[in-house]
C-alpha cells in the first residue's frame, strides 16, 4: 500500500478552506456537502465518487437548520471527510470509483456530522471571547489590531478541520485490505445500498420542506432516485 501524501495534503487544505467559509469568511454556498464534495473529489483525482457522495449527503442535510442556540450536524466536515476517503480508497484499490466504495465511505464516516458539530461547540467559546477583544480594539480606534484579532480566529477552525479531513483521506489508504478482503456478495450488497441510502436521504430531503403533501413528494422522491440509480447502474453492467 503506498500512501498518496499530495492526497492527504489537498485534503487537508480544502477541508480547511470550506471550514473556514462555512462560518467565516465569504460564505458563498462552497461548504454545501455537494459542492464541497464534489471539489474534494476533483482535487483528488475521483470527481464522480465526490459528486456521488456529494449528493447524497446533501439531500440527507437538507433539512438541517441552526435555530438558535441548537447547532446542527456539521454537514460541510461529513462531505469533505467521506468524500477525501472515497477518493482514497478508489486510488489505492485501482479498480475505479464504484458504489459500493461510496457506501462504504458514506457508512464509516457519517459520524463525523456529529463530531463536527462537538468540536464547533468547543471553538464557538473562543471565537465569542476574540470576537469581543476585537470589537473593543475597533472601538479604541486600533483597527488593524482589530482585523489580526479577526484573521486569527479562523485559524481554529481551519487547522482542526483540515486536520481530520486529512486523517480522513489517510484512512481511505487503510480501508484499501478491507475491501480488498470482502466477500464478492458483500461488496455487491454495498453497491445496492447506494441507490438504497439515495432514496432514503431523498424521502428525508422531500419531508422536511414541510410541504402541504411532504410524504406524497417524498415517497416519489425516493422512488425517482432509486430508479434512475438503478438503471444506471444496469446500463454499466451491459457488455
Amino acid at each position: 500500500m503506498t500512501v498518496g501524501w499530495t492526497q492527504v495534503a489537498l485534503a487537508c487544505l480544502w477541508g480547511g478552506l470550506v471550514a473556514v467559509e462555512r462560518k467565516a469568511f465569504l460564505q458563498a454556498m462552497l461548504s454545501r456537502p455537494l459542492v464541497a464534495a464534489t471539489f474534494m473529489g476533483a482535487l483528488l483525482g475521483d470527481v464522480g465518487g465526490g459528486l456521488s457522495v456529494g449528493m447524497l449527503l446533501e439531500l440527507f442535510y437538507l433539512g438541517t437548520a441552526n435555530l438558535g442556540a441548537s447547532l446542527p450536524e456539521n454537514d460541510t466536515l461529513a462531505a469533505t471527510g467521506t468524500a477525501a476517503a472515497a477518493a482514497t480508497l478508489t486510488a489505492a484499490t485501482g479498480a475505479g470509483s464504484t458504489p459500493a466504495i461510496w457506501s462504504l465511505a458514506v457508512l464509516v464516516f457519517i459520524g463525523l456530522g456529529r463530531v463536527g458539530r462537538r468540536l464547533d461547540r468547543l471553538l464557538e467559546g473562543y471565537s465569542a471571547r476574540l470576537a469581543r477583544v476585537a470589537l473593543a480594539s475597533a472601538e479604541a480606534g486600533n483597527l488593524n489590531r482589530a482585523m489580526r484579532q479577526n484573521l486569527w480566529g479562523m485559524w481554529p477552525h481551519f487547522v482542526s478541520y483540515g486536520a481530520i479531513t486529512g486523517v480522513c483521506a489517510l484512512a481511505g489508504y487503510f480501508l484499501e485490505p478491507l475491501m480488498v478482503a470482502l466477500p464478492h456478495g458483500l461488496v455487491r450488497g454495498l453497491a445496492w445500498a447506494y441507490p438504497a441510502m439515495a432514496s432514503v436521504a431523498a424521502a428525508i430531503a422531500a419531508q422536511s420542506s414541510h410541504a402541504k403533501r411532504a410524504p406524497l413528494y417524498a415517497g416519489l422522491a425516493a422512488a425517482a432516485v432509486t430508479v434512475a440509480v438503478v438503471l444506471v447502474q444496469l446500463q454499466e453492467q451491459r457488455p
